[in-house]
């Protein structure tokens, strides 16, 4: 910490005139008890002002005080003796101007320092406000290009005149749920929405199955990841089997090595 810094800053002065804040007058306190330079300082303020109002009380109050003295005490002579007497207004001792000058510019000083000290904090404050609200919009326009450059690719793929696109239709375990298979033959890939399934339970993912019907022979392509993070709920698979029907089961996390007939989900036939 730089002291002399520190007692340049104002802070003392505001201090000593009482317009720091409970915390904040804490906070120099702490900081007098540990720096005696800090606390000589403000012991020189405390002088100062001290001097100066001893300076300028006694010598602007003395005349008045001893005029209003003299005019109690002639109150108890008798009213026959009594002669009409005039109070002065104004004593034939000078004011001392000066003393009164540097108090005031001693408060008045305190006071623009304390002004500035807050306005000073409020413009930090809303400088930060702003920051936090600019970088927040940035970030939301980030997300939304994102969101739309992803959009316009998947329309891309779906609209590939190579995709062959699979109802899956919903079976006994869920007889609403759905899905739609998209392959891509020249790709070797398959695309699943997996929009009308329902959220599985914990412990449990969605695996896909490639299916050969004569034999029946499953084939598992993978695991439907993330679905709960993910937005859009449509999940990228490879698929280089010639698959006769592609269906949906609901597995243990990690998936299973033949498909959970119990808990198959949805279930289409490849379209010849």
């Amino acid at each position: 910490m730089d002291i002399k810094e520190y007692i340049a800053s104002g802070v003392l002065e505001l201090y000593v005139a009482g317009s720091l804040s409970e915390k904040e007058n804490q906070e120099v306190y702490e900081l007098m008890m540990q720096h005696p330079e800090i606390k000589e300082e403000v012991e020189k303020i405390e002088q100062a002002i001290l001097q100066i109002t001893a300076a300028a009380s006694p010598k602007a109050t003395s005349g008045l005080q001893d005029t209003i003295r003299e005019a109690a005490l002639s109150t108890d002579a008798p009213k026959e003796s009594q002669a009409p007497k005039v109070i002065p207004i104004a004593s034939k001792k000078k004011t001392n101007w000066t003393s009164y000058t540097g108090w005031a510019a001693s408060v008045l000083l305190a006071a623009g320092l304390f002004y500035f000290y807050q306005e000073k904090s409020n413009l930090e404050s809303e400088l930060q406000t702003t920051k936090f609200e600019n970088n927040f919009l940035e970030q939301q326009i980030a997300e939304a290009n994102n969101s739309l450059k992803s959009a316009q690719e998947l329309v891309d793929i779906l609209r590939d005149r190579n995709i062959v696109a699979t109802k899956l239709d919903g079976q006994n375990v869920a007889p609403d749920s759905y899905a739609t298979a998209f392959w891509n033959k020249e790709t070797q890939t398959v695309y699943i929405d997996a929009l009308g399934l329902p959220e599985p339970p914990a412990g449990k993912v969605y695996q896909v199955w490639s299916l050969k019907l004569d034999p029946l022979t499953p084939t598992s392509l993978g695991l439907l990841e993330d679905f709960v993070d993910d937005d859009n709920k449509v999940f990228t698979l490879a698929n280089t089997n010639e698959s006769q029907a592609f269906g949906i089961t609901l597995e243990p996390a990690g998936g299973s090595e033949s498909p959970t007939l119990e808990q198959l989900y949805t279930l289409g036939v490849v379209k010849s």
